[in-house]
């Protein structure tokens, strides 16, 4: 019997896209298996594997690798870019998952331009610095088609500057590329510095407000994987069937930290890491995502288009017996901070957000990424409500500033990021006077 893949028939932002075989179905690699909604935003879903459908319900598809399954694909017709690109099932790979075709689909003003986020901001997560190490030509060949299709005058590569041999490698690169309309401008150390508006303020000078998107300065972001891609989609004719993962953490085997390309989407998590030795039995919980924002996984759930990263913890330790939770827009939400003290064994007795994370459209945002303002009010009313300690999300900077104050008040400091940052020996987000990642 063969692997089993699952294939979510919502993997991003949009409508569930609607099955197109039936159970018993024969599918090869790089078949469509589920069509987007005709007039609704979405995305197509290609089969990563050939093999045999299992199953297919209101929710996935189930299909199970064949023992001779081969790495070539069903190519996409040749079209214009932008068709292509939304034909193939593109989203962004970043996170959010926002169909990639939609992105595109107006040009963006002659002062404006493109921007490409290599900042690779979640600690842990490697893997587009690598891939940018290993080989720049399919990112600058994706930004040469992106720039075609948005009408763009300029594009900027906006990377972490301690990141010396991708940013060499690049310029390096783009000079025997020859296209000077490409730049690049390097960004201090901190997170979250991949936000979309943080990189928006870094490379045009302009803070947008929590309810614009990057279209109100002139500018369309992507990251480089996502770029990447639209070189595979129009030059190789190849749809979304694999993607970029960094496997590590807990893990059977002595290197802590392990980067895949082009690792099929669909197999599942438990899988994923039996190909680095396996998750330790000792582990404290499985990450789908980075430190700051991921969520909790199982074995069983399916690597998607917007899985970039899969950790296994470091086991949970005794918490206290009553914790306060302080809440940052950029990192860990409400939610998942409750769900970290149950597993600490904390009783939860208040929380605070930030004053700069402000609800729009069901979820908070920050109002200047990474600039903190304070948080000593904050942590006052926290120790106020009866906690021995404090739980928080935070980004570099509001970690900068609880810490200045909370120890000060008696209160040890937890932070989100803790036990994946422990398990990959990462030194942990605290007082931090240059930023690290």
């Amino acid at each position: 019997m063969g692997e089993k893949f699952i294939f979510p028939l919502k993997q991003g932002i949009g409508a569930p896209s609607e099955p197109g075989v039936f159970e018993g179905s024969s599918v090869r690699r790089g078949e469509k298996i589920a069509t987007k909604p005709v007039d609704g935003l979405g995305s197509n879903i290609f089969s990563s594997i050939d093999g045999i459908v299992k199953s297919v319900s209101e929710n996935e598809i189930i299909i199970e690798k064949s023992d001779d399954s081969s790495s070539d694909y069903i190519h996409l017709k040749k079209d214009e870019p932008l068709k292509m690109i939304e034909e193939s099932g593109l989203v962004g790979l970043g996170g959010a998952g926002f169909p990639t075709y939609a992105k595109l689909s107006k040009p963006i003003p002659s002062e404006g331009r493109f921007i490409i986020n290599a900042a690779e901001c979640e600690p842990i997560l490697s893997h587009n610095i690598d891939s940018i190490e290993l080989n720049p030509k399919p990112l600058i060949r994706g930004i040469e088609i992106v720039m075609e299709i948005l009408k763009a005058q300029r594009a900027t590569i906006a990377i972490k500057a301690k990141h010396e041999k991708a940013v060499s490698i690049l310029k390096d690169a783009l000079k025997e590329n020859g296209d000077d309309r490409i730049d690049i401008h390097l960004l201090s150390d901190m997170y979250p510095m991949g936000e979309e508006r943080a990189l928006v303020r870094e490379v045009m000078g302009k803070l947008l407000t929590v309810d614009e998107i990057p279209m109100a300065a002139g500018c369309v972001v992507s990251n480089v994987e996502t770029v990447e891609k639209i070189y595979e989609i129009v030059d190789l004719q190849k749809p979304l069937i694999d993607k970029d993962v960094t496997i590590a953490g807990k893990i059977n085997n002595e290197e802590k930290i392990h980067i895949f390309h082009n690792f099929p989407i669909g197999m599942t998590v438990a899988d994923a890491f039996a190909l680095v030795g396996g998750a330790s039995s000792e582990a404290g919980e499985l990450i789908m995502g980075g430190p700051f924002t991921g969520k909790r996984t199982s074995p069983e759930s399916p690597i998607i288009k917007t899985t970039g990263g899969l950790i296994a913890t470091e086991c949970f330790p005794k918490g206290p017996s009553k914790i306060g939770l302080l809440v940052c827009a950029c990192g860990a939400d409400e939610k998942r901070l409750r769900e970290l003290a149950a597993s600490y064994g904390s009783e939860v007795t208040g929380v605070e957000f930030c004053k700069q994370a402000l609800e729009t459209r069901g979820t908070r945002k920050c109002l200047n990424p990474g600039k903190c303002p304070g948080q000593v009010a904050k942590v006052m009313n926290l120790k106020k409500s009866g906690a021995q300690a404090i739980l928080i999300s935070n980004c570099t900077d509001c970690t900068n500033t609880v810490m200045s104050c909370a120890p000060k008040l008696g209160l040890p400091v937890y932070h989100a990021t803790d036990l994946p940052l422990r398990a990959c020996n990462i030194k942990l987000v605290r007082k931090i006077k240059e930023h690290i990642d």
